[in-house]
């Protein structure tokens, strides 16, 4: 049977983690699926919130919905609109970054694995 989900109709909760300011995530197709390797996660980051400044050890890919914000890679600010795609490598330090100034909230799609490369489910997978 068919999975299909709506990101305007999925509930979204907010994100509990040190770090965080403004941030709320729904996953759209993961673990509780049955998806066997990736999971697709959606997040919206408040105007001046932010997600926690942070690595792990699997890369992931986002898409940009919707919004205007900064993602911190290299060590570098780098800014995002509406369209955008992202790669961040395994072990890169990076945060996304809403600034107070925006007229909505930083829609992003972000696309996990299942599995960490030393084992055991990712969180929010």
């Amino acid at each position: 049977m068919p999975l299909i989900r709506n990101i305007h109709e999925t509930e979204m909760n907010t994100v509990q983690m040190e770090g965080v300011q403004g941030a709320s995530m729904s996953v759209m197709i993961g673990r509780d699926d049955q998806a066997p390797h990736f999971a697709m996660r959606s997040f919206a980051v408040q105007p001046g919130g932010h997600t926690p400044k942070h690595q792990h050890d699997y890369e992931h890919e986002v898409y940009v919905v919707s919004g205007n914000a900064q993602v911190l890679l290299e060590g570098e600010q780098h800014e995002l609109k509406a369209g955008d795609a992202v790669l961040v490598p395994a072990n890169e330090l990076h945060q996304f970054t809403v600034p107070e100034s925006a007229s909505e909230p930083f829609r992003f799609l972000c696309f996990v694995p299942i599995e960490q490369n030393c084992g055991g489910p990712v969180p929010g997978s």
